[in-house]
């Protein structure tokens, strides 16, 4: 007697027909249409210029290296001090609940609303940060004027916001390590650095891992902050991928903006896969 399939291959089909018609087929219409100078009215082929202009002036170029020095230094930031956050709530304390729900908040307010805020924080003359730094004698910094820090002032506004979810993810992955893990290493003298390392770190990995991705494609399709605090300045010291795409998109160049967003998609599979793949393996080899 054949055996039959718990899950008949049918069922996957309306999943199938979604995915194509929300992604593939609109995937093969941008390729093409990267390779071409159009409108709305008409399209002329014109091959890989497009991507050789994307990728040979330095005004478009410098994109690509803000969005990797804005994913890397993100994503890293957020695996590191949402993990120490998560330890300290899954511990002994008082209020955690509390706690809990006052880390959670960022997480609830407008991308573009934290953007405008900070912005106004971080004024050179009027904002409330230099006026701290003046109480302290320290010089005002011009955090979003200045090209050399400019990115990594809204690096650490990012950071900020995105590590309470980062936190949540840790806290369900901690909080699921069966307890009788911790109560053996106790009896057996470990002390709170081993049971982190030994027992924390390698069964909180799947969290670990869904951060890492989560928060390095996020920090690669970034838009919403960067366009909320600076626009791209000044100058393009703060112009990732995204916001290029979207300066060319209303300066008419559709076909160089919907290259770009090809490219973008290319960096996202030649990066976030491989770095995929890599964390689930060595994940299996912690745990196994």
């Amino acid at each position: 007697m054949k055996e039959e399939k718990m899950y008949p291959h049918r069922f996957l089909v309306p999943a199938m027909a979604v995915f194509c018609v929300m992604f593939m087929i609109p995937t093969i219409i941008s390729v093409y249409y990267s390779m071409t100078v159009w409108n709305f009215d008409s399209a002329r082929f014109c091959g890989l210029d497009n991507y050789k202009m994307f990728l040979t002036d330095p005004s478009l170029s410098i994109g690509i290296k803000n969005t990797l020095i804005y994913s890397v230094l993100t994503s890293g930031s957020k695996v590191i001090l949402a993990f120490l956050i998560a330890l300290f709530l899954c511990g002994k304390i008082r209020s955690k609940t509390y706690i809990r729900s006052a880390v959670f908040f960022p997480n609830l307010v407008s991308t573009i609303a934290v953007g405008a805020t900070f912005a106004s924080l971080m004024h050179p003359t009027k904002g409330l940060i230099n006026h701290v730094l003046e109480f302290f004698s320290i010089s005002g910094i011009n955090w979003l004027g200045d090209g050399d820090i400019a990115l990594y002032s809204v690096i650490l506004v990012d950071i900020w916001k995105g590590l309470s979810i980062a936190t949540v993810i840790y806290i369900a992955g901690i909080q699921s390590i069966d307890t009788t893990y911790y109560e053996a290493a106790q009896i057996d003298g470990a002390n709170v650095w081993q049971r982190i390392r030994y027992i924390t770190l390698p069964l909180s990995a799947s969290s670990r891992n869904s951060v890492i991705i989560l928060s390095f494609i996020g920090g690669i399709r970034s838009f919403d902050l960067i366009w909320a605090m600076t626009g791209g300045g000044p100058g393009y010291a703060t112009d990732t991928l995204a916001s290029i795409i979207y300066k060319q998109y209303t300066a008419g160049y559709y076909g160089l903006s919907t290259a770009g967003n090809v490219i973008m998609l290319i960096l996202i599979l030649v990066l976030a896969l491989p770095l995929q793949n890599y964390l689930y393996k060595k994940e299996e080899a912690l745990q196994g």
